[in-house]
């Protein structure tokens, strides 16, 4: 899904990053970034979750 992500390099990172702080603003970048972070965190949980649901599907099925 995000195979993009992988050829960005320092350069382009940085750019990246100059926007977002003219965009956000130095006193919000804090808030901007901690939203984020938990943002990444709950969709790697949701993640997490469908995955287990999925094996124990394929394992209830294997098993009957």
């Amino acid at each position: 899904m995000f195979g993009f992500i992988g050829n960005i390099g320092p350069m382009e990172l940085i750019v990246i990053l100059v926007i977002i702080l003219i965009i956000v603003g130095p006193g919000k970048l804090p808030q901007v970034g901690q939203a984020v972070g938990k943002a990444m965190g709950n969709f790697k949980k949701e993640k997490n979750r469908q995955f287990e649901e999925q094996v124990t599907e394929v394992t209830e099925q294997k098993e009957s």
